[in-house]
Order: structure tokens, then sequence, then C-alpha cells
């Protein structure tokens, strides 16, 4: 008891008040403080709100901050300069200062910052891409690593062994993970060149379907089958790449065989009425329109119909395709025209006996 009493009658309390009321002061003032400082950036900045939106990322950290000045001028007031763990103080502080700072770092690397929302639009990259949160992960990384090891240094460990081994240890992932990292440059490739996004249809030489997912090792492809097939980025780089999501107009196109006994007269009315119907529909795009006779196969006379619809979409253009061959059996109906089937004629030829006949066929 008499330990304790000696304590108390030790404590210098107008000192202690005074140190007492230097952190109230910080902490009732640091909402004021930020709140100033910003107001005075926007006044300042107010033709660049970029920088502004940069500087809030410390918003929060700035305020512990000063919080952190309030506690260590308090206790440097208090304490006597002649202890001797003064020294732990100082570092304590600088080390808190080292994680605030790179807590507000931190806070700019996010995916949704300025930061890179600026890079996001010069780069122009679509909101679908994996880049800018690849990235954001990336220097999120760096900036941990870069805090901790400031902050071990300042407690006096040692950073170069840390250094050589991180060397040693990528150099052993790298030979380890070949494949991997293949794939993940070909995955920056493809986000960066942009030859798909998401909910586009492609096609390969080794699968067809709708993208639904792009990551940097791989991606998800739905095929027409219903089924989801995982494709390495390495593989689709090396392949040459066909999306049809990105047609402007779509295609149609085929060889419509006719009888060969049809009569030349309502072959020609029926490929023009063709071509006016076609070029008349609003659904077809004029700036390509082909009918023409163009063949004389073995059992037909061909028609070459050669068009676009303006809808890209599947269902749209199959339904566009079908008005299309209504109208087509119309027209050959209207103008007496039939349809070719396979056929074989047979040819007999009498010889001067009865015994001796000779077929041909064709």
């Amino acid at each position: 008891m008499n330990t304790i009493f000696h304590f108390f009658d030790e404590i210098r309390w107008i000192d202690a008040g005074v140190s007492v009321g230097i952190l109230l002061l910080f902490l009732l003032f640091r909402k004021l403080f930020t709140s100033y400082l910003f107001s005075l950036l926007r006044r300042r900045l107010n033709t660049n709100g970029g920088i502004l939106k940069w500087a809030e990322a410390f918003e929060k950290p700035l305020r512990n901050l000063f919080v952190l000045i309030g506690v260590y001028l308090a206790i440097r007031y208090f304490v006597p300069a002649e202890w001797g763990w003064m020294w732990g103080l100082n570092r304590v502080s600088r080390s808190i200062g080292i994680f605030l700072v790179g807590w507000g770092i931190y806070n700019m690397t996010a995916s949704s910052s300025a930061l890179l929302e600026g890079i996001s639009r010069r780069i122009g990259i679509d909101e679908s891409s994996m880049l800018i949160p690849f990235l954001s992960k990336l220097l999120r990384f760096v900036v941990i690593v870069l805090m901790v090891t400031a902050i071990g240094a300042e407690w006096g460990f040692s950073i170069n062994g840390l250094v050589a081994g991180m060397g040693l240890g990528s150099l052993a992932v790298a030979l380890a993970a070949k494949e991997t990292l293949g794939n993940m440059l070909a995955g920056v490739v493809i986000i960066l060149e942009k030859p798909f996004s998401k909910g586009d249809w492609i096609m390969t030489p080794s699968i067809e379907g709708v993208v639904e997912d792009i990551t940097f090792r791989s991606s998800k492809i739905r095929t027409f089958a219903d089924s989801v097939v995982t494709v390495p980025n390495a593989t689709l780089a090396d392949q040459p790449i066909t999306n049809w999501s990105r047609m402007g107009k779509r295609r149609i196109t085929f060889t419509l065989g006719v009888a060969l006994d049809t009569d030349r007269k309502a072959l020609e009315r029926a490929v023009t009425r063709i071509d006016q119907a076609l070029r008349t529909d609003e659904k077809i795009d004029p700036a390509m329109i082909m009918v023409r006779f163009t063949d004389f196969q073995e059992s037909s006379l061909g028609i070459l119909l050669y068009f676009f619809t303006k809808s890209t979409v599947w269902a749209e253009h199959l339904a566009v395709r079908q008005e299309m061959n209504f109208m087509i059996l119309q027209i050959l109906e209207e103008e007496g025209v039939r349809l070719a089937y396979p056929s074989r004629r047979l040819y007999v030829e009498e010889a001067a006996s009865p015994l001796h006949q000779r077929y041909s066929a064709e």
C-alpha cells in the first residue's frame, strides 16, 4: 500500500491533466481537421476532381494519424525525457505511421478507386474485364509486402534474407508452374486485345459456345449442348477465334435446285420476283442481295441466293429465314416452278435382235 501511495504522490497531476487535454483535443478535432482539409482541397482542386478522389482514399488514415499525433504529444509531454523507454515509443509511433500510410495506399489501389478507373478509361477496358481486379489484387499484395518490410526494418529485422528467399522462391515457382504462367500470360493477352467478352458466341477449331467467364488461367464456355467447357487461355490464344456476336448482320446463302424441265420464262419470272421480294423486305439488309440462275446441275437447275438478315440474334435470324423460305415457295408455286429431287432416267435402245438390248442409265 505504501508503494501505491508513493507512486500517486510522485504523479505530476497538472502535467497529466495537460496530457489528457491534448489527447482529448486531438480526438475531438480529428473529424474537423479532415473535413477542413478536404474542403480546402475541393476549393483548390475544383477543376480536377480526380486528384480529390485519390486523396479521399487517405481520409480514414488521416483521422487516425491525427489521433496518433495527439497520443504521441500527450505521452511526450507527460513522460520525462530521461526515461529510457522513449526509444520504444518512437519506434511504435513510426511503425503505426507506416501502417497508416500503407492503409491509404491500399485503399487507393481498390478496383473501384479513381486510380484504377482512370487506367481502365485510358486503356479502354470494359466492366466485364478481369484485368482491373487482377491489377488491384497485385498492387495490394505489393503494398502489404512493402508495408510489412518497412515495419520490420524499423524494428531492426534484416530484409536481405527475405528478398533473397523471395527471389529463389519465385524462380522455383516459375519453373514448376510454367504452363500455369503461360495460361496467365495468354489471359492477359485475351483481356487486353478483347477478341471476345462475357456473353459472346465464339467458335474455334476445338470449341463453340457462349463465353460465361474469363479468368487469367482459363475461360468457361457453355456449349449448345448446355455443357460448360473450361478451356486454358493458352489454347484459345493459339487458335483462330470467330466471334459471331460481333456480326453487324447475318448471312443466308444456299443454292435452290429446280426441275430440269422448268420453263425458261417461268424461271426468269421467279428469279426476278424473289429478288424484288428480298429487296423490299425490311428485315433483310439491302447492301448485298444476290438472286441469280447460276448452275446447270445433273438433275436440277441451280438458283443462287445470297443475302443477310439485319438481326444477328440466332432465334430472330431463324424466324426471318423461315419467312423467306415460305415466300420463295409461294413464288415458285405461283409461277409453276417445281423443286428438283434426285432422279434417274433409264434409256432403252432396241437392237436388231430382240436378244440384244443395251441399257444405259444416267
